[in-house]
């Protein structure tokens, strides 16, 4: 068997339904130069089956089955056990368009690069609540276009829903720190070993998200507080876009207080900044719906956001109580690391 270009590896826990889905885009692509590795993290609801039934219809993929250990160190087996020239990592949410590896390849023979990645997208079979998230993750106005967007604050980090890098960079780099973002403190690690990293736009996916408001607010949450870790891993990688959600909870928070206690006036900010937001959903998706739902979804994302990173830097940087840097740093030294 000759060996594929790309090694695609996905980490599932309980997530039959979602693997069928992925396998289902991996088998309607125009180019087929990949392996699947799906790496199933100690589940109770295995996805065996469904693989082996992709297999059966011409699916080249492997199953491998382990205690549960968490999504880093299951990323880190499928790299042991991968054969091709690349590494290509999707969560089991995403959908993949046709064109994605045909795309890949072709920005990969015009320009080669050893770390890549590329935005997501609301397929139109999501919900309107998984809409709604979508745009509020990928919104200029929300996220400052971190996350593949047209217009950036700060350079490109590839994430784990849509990431790729070289074996060679795995040679040299190793693996995934089990800690929460993860594939952020990944890109950083490979951009400080010198490698290339680049956007490749058009090789998007179709990415699911979470369901409802409350997981998705857990979520962003995790996110806030994982940002002051990764200052505390490496000191000056907080930049002023990182503040950003913190400083719209502070600054919410004070403009509600001053236009109940003092003018109702204060809260025109916000109401153009919500309109602003609205109208941007309203183009973009052209759903009334959407637009409304959109308007929750980018408080959640903020506000989780901005609370999570205000009590862990609170904590871990002013207090210094919890975990404090040196144990931060230890991190660097656990089992699932190669350097």
């Amino acid at each position: 068997m000759s060996k594929p270009r790309f090694s695609i590896i996905v980490p599932v826990y309980n997530r039959p339904a979602e693997v069928a889905d992925l396998c289902e885009s991996l088998l309607s692509q125009t180019a087929r130069n990949f392996e699947l590795v799906i790496v199933e993290d100690g589940s109770t609801v295995p996805c065996r089956d469904i693989v082996e039934s992709a297999v059966a219809r011409g699916l080249e993929a492997r199953y491998f089955y382990k205690e549960n250990e968490g999504r880093s160190i299951a990323r880190n087996h499928g790299l042991e056990n991968a054969r091709g020239e690349y590494f290509i990592f999707f969560d089991s949410d995403c959908v993949i368009p046709p064109d994605y590896f045909a795309t890949i390849a072709a920005e990969l023979d015009k320009q080669p690069v050893d770390c890549f990645g590329g935005p997501d997208a609301a397929h139109e079979s999501f919900s309107p609540v998984q809409k709604a998230i979508n745009y509020s993750m990928t919104a200029f106005l929300t996220t400052g276009g971190i996350r593949g967007g047209k217009v950036q604050l700060e350079k490109f980090v590839p994430r784990t829903f849509n990431m790729g890098f070289s074996r060679a960079v795995y040679e040299r780099v190793g693996g995934f720190r089990e800690m929460f973002s993860e594939d952020i403190d990944m890109s950083t690690r490979i951009r400080r070993a010198g490698f290339s990293i680049a956007l490749v736009r058009p090789a998007y996916v179709w990415h699911k998200r979470r369901v409802d408001f409350r997981k998705f607010f857990r979520q962003v949450y995790v996110f806030g507080m994982s940002r002051v870790t990764l200052q505390l891993l490496y000191p000056g990688s907080l930049k002023a876009v990182h503040l950003l959600p913190a400083v719209f909870v502070l600054g919410c928070l004070a403009l509600i207080l001053l236009g109940i206690f003092v003018s109702p006036w204060w809260l025109l900010p916000l109401g153009i900044y919500f309109a602003a937001l609205f109208c941007g959903a309203l183009l973009k998706t052209r759903s009334l719906r959407i637009a409304l739902l959109a308007l929750p979804a980018a408080v959640i994302q903020l506000g989780g956001y901005g609370i999570g990173f205000i009590k862990a830097y609170t904590t871990k940087i002013l207090l210094r109580r919890g975990r404090n840097i040196d144990e931060e740093i230890n991190i660097r030294k656990g089992k699932n690391e190669r350097l």
